[in-house]
């Protein structure tokens, strides 16, 4: 099909000028949904792959299936099709999306009277992996703000801290936790992009996520287990590691595809079922023996006989007299909901300042 009009019911589709009439009034489809549904017009009659419309239409972004649900959806609400009873828009059931009504040449008829502007967005491009990637890695960092403002005020004026002065305890702690939050964020939002570009969908998704997190945690452990060898001659045992990032990854996708994926309508239900799931992540790794940032800093403590790290300010946010089982477990949910809500609201942002990037 050329780029000249072509009409289908009462509808008039112009890929040259980018427009969408319905009896000679603007329809409004934004960048993102007029080329998905060029695609399905161009190819009226054949079933269009869902892979194709990623690979065509969001070539230069990473987005689940859910996506492509919205995007349909959309199409059909502007085209006033049914999708049990379809006159444009057929579901090929787990395969992808045929245009059924006949669809042919057409002129578009010159007025003399004005016509009001077509709303349709220019074609601008969406944000693309990299920028998703470092939104991943912002927000992982700003997790790690918050985690480092709430420990390390609470350490720096802990009985021990005299010494080393309250200011100095507050810079490392939040020094540490802005730098793991930021790794293990990037270590999960590369993952995700990754995963997506080798299988679509939601597998890609969670398996790039639970594999960046491993990794990353993996090398973080590895690495901070040879500095304190190197510096002090022995490193301590169970602070985080590939398993807790495999898990917090996992569990961050997962509640991002059950709030919706980046397209849903509503942007705080990724959100808030990103913290929901990352906070259970959390709380199940203590239960199973594992450790998050508290944790770790509780053993890195236990290690050294003359350590002047005190963690009982944070016990006793729980009701402990010392970082037990449920104070651990209470820590560690807080670390993963707030790692998931800040990650994902990230993400949110980069993907939504542009509003061709929401399709």
């Amino acid at each position: 099909m050329s780029d000249s009009p072509v009409r289908f019911g009462e509808f008039v589709l112009n890929a040259g000028s980018r427009s969408l009439l319905r009896n000679g009034q603007p329809v409004a489809l934004n960048a993102r949904y007029f080329d998905a549904l060029l695609l399905l017009v161009r190819e009226q009659g054949r079933m269009v792959a869902k892979q194709r419309f990623f690979d065509e239409v969001w070539a230069d972004s990473v987005v689940t299936d859910a996506a492509l649900t919205q995007c349909i959806k959309e199409i059909r609400r502007q085209l006033g099709d049914d999708a049990n009873a379809p006159r444009f828009v057929r579901t090929v059931p787990g395969r992808g999306y045929c245009f059924i009504a006949e669809v042919r040449d057409e002129a578009v008829p010159m007025s003399t009277s004005p016509v009001a502007p077509v709303a349709v967005a220019s074609p601008v491009r969406a944000p693309g992996w990299r920028v998703e990637v470092v939104a991943a890695t912002a927000g992982g960092a700003l997790a790690g703000v918050v985690g480092g403002l709430l420990y390390g005020s609470l350490l720096a004026f802990s009985p021990q801290a005299g010494s080393l002065g309250s200011l100095s305890v507050l810079l490392v702690l939040l020094t540490l936790s802005l730098l793991v939050g930021g790794a293990g964020a990037l270590g999960v939002g590369l993952g995700m992009v990754l995963g997506q570009r080798l299988v679509s969908g939601a597998v890609g998704l969670l398996a790039g996520a639970s594999l960046g997190g491993l990794v990353v945690g993996g090398l973080a452990k590895l690495l901070g287990s040879d500095v304190f060898t190197l510096l002090v001659g022995h490193a301590p045992t169970g602070i985080t590691g590939g398993i807790e990032g495999a898990v917090i990854g996992l569990a961050l996708a997962g509640g991002l595809l059950l709030g919706g994926g980046l397209q849903a309508p509503r942007g705080h239900r990724p959100v808030q079922f990103a913290a929901v799931s990352t906070g259970l992540a959390g709380a199940l790794l203590s239960l199973g023996g594992g450790t998050l940032m508290a944790g770790s800093l509780a053993r890195v403590a236990a290690s050294f006989e003359h350590s002047r790290l005190d963690l009982a300010p944070l016990a006793q946010l729980f009701g402990s007299a010392r970082v037990e089982a449920l104070a651990h477990t209470g820590l560690c949910a807080l670390e993963g909901a707030v790692f998931g809500a800040c990650v994902v609201a990230a993400l949110l942002a980069a993907r939504r300042r542009d509003p061709v990037a929401e399709g």
